[in-house]
């Protein structure tokens, strides 16, 4: 299969049916696939062809759904980039990734003087006129078309870039036949997306999390509903206005829905599903939004981007046994899920180990990194790095992570980058960063700073430092003080301990 398949599908069938949904703006099958054939010619005649890569920078949109189909269309690699990092992070992204064009909306055209260096063409998304170093989106989207190349299969379809350990973004390599059968065999578990049903885009579709519920309503067929970016009001009025059937959401999201005073009045009847995932979510949030939502499925996933993201599945069944809600599931139909110790041998039900997954939804590599690909993915199981046991009904029991990653607000953080920022502040003279307990987004960045004699500094002052050069999620939401930090005699820091003083046992959930 390939992922404009389902598009060929949809012109088939149902020229006529509504295909996206954005703001006032409403476009049928048949004018989208004509707008993503033409965008696909515009891309060829760039000199773009199979292979190249072709990346974006933008909030939720229409066209951002037209991208990933244009750029799959003529064979070419989508580079979706993260809206919330800082500059030398995207440019590093594609730079990195050999990036031969860049799509940017309106939000972040200020900021494509500074990425465009190994650029050929940067595309101004947008309605009205482009500035004079861009072309215009609407322009390249009226020249003649070209057929569909139907590459699929192995070939392949994106590089998303996820947080480093070293301190630089990896590409994960994602080929076609990833994200379907991560998506197929979800959908064959969890009935998420409807067929003729409405999904919303709620959560950035740069992320693989919203790529994925989209890649499941392009395979069944329906319509996607996009708002420019998460604002409780905005989705309690395209759920009440455009009739939505099911959406994903990120449990800060979640929180903010049922914490939002206009819930309660909103007419909610037609969402039939939310499926949520990427951070930890309290049980009392959960416990709430079923309540608020009492004829709605909520479903939960836990993955990673190297695994197209889905690993396991807690179902809407599932969610009726309390004893289940601390559980990340079981593992997803097209996935094989396994409790490894360091021998890569795999560990008796109720004994930690590693999170290890084997499949046809495993990433094909590291892009241009091969010794962290043979790290990672050991005879064809990715090995995740999230402690977890399996208990005797096969559900997964996340219980620490292996990898010192913090989960804000759905976003990963590696602690390792965070204190690359900190340290280079001249007051700092030690320093460890942690995830700790934070009810409004899972995990907050904690850091723990042991200062240079002499000097001074505070919280908005390291705060205001680091965002210089890292995204503003990732800076510390939260900072203490200390005489020295707890270390082994090799000067390793035992960042075990500094959480404990803050999780106080508690499980750290999924990613």
């Amino acid at each position: 299969m390939y992922l404009t398949q389902g598009l060929h599908r949809a012109l088939q069938q149902n020229p006529d049916a509504p295909l996206t949904v954005f703001g006032d703006r409403i476009r049928t099958v048949g004018e989208s696939a004509d707008r993503v054939m033409r965008l696909a010619g515009a891309f060829r005649r760039l000199g773009i062809g199979a292979g190249d890569r072709i990346a974006i920078l933008s909030l939720n949109s229409d066209r951002f759904h037209e991208y990933l189909l244009a750029t799959w269309w003529i064979g070419a690699v989508v580079v979706p980039l993260n809206i919330r990092w800082a500059v030398p992070e995207n440019r590093y992204a594609l730079r990195q990734s050999g990036a031969r064009v860049l799509l940017v909306d309106e939000t972040f055209a200020p900021l494509a003087a500074d990425l465009r260096d190994d650029l050929d063409t940067v595309v101004h998304c947008a309605d009205g006129p482009a500035p004079p170093d861009m072309l215009a989106y609407e322009d390249l989207t009226g020249g003649d078309p070209v057929p569909d190349a139907r590459c699929g299969g192995d070939r392949l379809a994106g590089i998303f870039y996820t947080g480093g350990t070293t301190g630089f973004p990896k590409g994960v390599m994602l080929s076609h036949a990833n994200l379907l059968v991560s998506a197929m065999g979800s959908q064959a578990a969890v009935d998420f997306a409807i067929p003729g049903g409405r999904l919303l885009h709620a959560s950035p579709m740069f992320h693989l999390a919203d790529l994925a519920a989209w890649t499941a309503q392009t395979v069944v067929g329906g319509t996607h509903v996009i708002v420019p970016a998460f604002e409780p009001a905005a989705v309690l009025s395209a759920v009440e206005t455009r009739r939505v059937t099911s959406t994903l959401l990120a449990p800060v999201m979640i929180r903010a829905l049922v914490d939002h005073p206009g819930l309660a009045a909103s007419e909610l009847s037609s969402l039939r599903s939310i499926v949520y995932g990427a951070s930890p979510i309290p049980e009392e949030t959960l416990e709430r939004a079923m309540a608020a939502l009492p004829g709605t499925s909520f479903v939960q996933a836990y993955g990673m981007t190297e695994l197209a993201p889905v690993a396991t599945l807690l179902s809407a069944a599932d969610h009726a046994a309390r004893e289940h809600l601390r559980t990340c599931g079981r593992a997803a139909p097209h996935a094989e899920v396994r409790i490894v110790g360091p021998d890569g041998a795999e560990v008796p039900r109720g004994q930690v180990g590693e999170v290890a997954v084997r499949g046809a939804n495993v990433m094909l590599g590291y892009w241009r990194d091969p010794e962290q690909t043979a790290a990672a993915v050991r005879d064809g199981w990715m090995h995740t790095g999230d402690g977890a046991f399996m208990d005797d009904d096969g559900y997964v029991h996340i219980v620490d992570r292996l990898k010192d990653m913090i989960i804000s607000g759905g976003e990963n953080v590696y602690s390792t980058e965070v204190e690359n920022a900190v340290a280079a502040h001249p007051a700092v003279a030690a320093c460890a960063v942690i995830g700790v307990p934070d009810a409004e987004w899972g995990e907050r960045v904690h850091a723990v700073i042991v200062l240079r004699p002499g000097h001074t500094l505070t919280h908005e002052e390291i705060r205001e430092h680091c965002k210089r050069t890292i995204a503003g999620y990732k800076a510390p939401r939260s900072t203490e003080f200390t005489d020295e930090l707890p270390c082994l005699p090799t000067g390793k820091i035992l960042k075990r301990e500094l959480r404990e003083r803050h999780w106080n046992g508690q499980p750290r959930s999924v990613r």
